[in-house]
């Protein structure tokens, strides 16, 4: 587990920058669901009527932590370069 910097000098390989350029380091956070996806549309029409909860629930969790996506970007330019996956302890 390691302490992460807010902010990390690394190379940009966006058209504006493609040199080493200093990036803001954010979390990465999950988009909202959609509904129209095929495997929720399937899901929810499998679930529909009787017959109670059709498909496995999963209930053996056993990590205690997340590895935490980072986001590295360049203030000002638009692309964003996901890091290297690692257990961060405080972000």
């Amino acid at each position: 587990m390691v302490n992460v910097p807010k902010t990390k000098k690394t190379y940009c390989k966006s058209k504006e920058c493609r040199k080493h350029t200093l990036h803001k380091v954010t979390q990465y956070k999950k988009g909202k669901d959609s509904l129209a996806v095929q495997g929720k549309r399937r899901y929810d029409r499998k679930q529909s009527g009787f017959g109670g909860q059709t498909k496995p629930v999963f209930r053996k969790k056993a990590k205690t932590t997340k590895k935490i996506v980072l986001r590295l970007q360049v203030p000002g330019v638009q692309a964003c370069i996901p890091a290297p996956n690692q257990e961060v302890q405080a972000f």
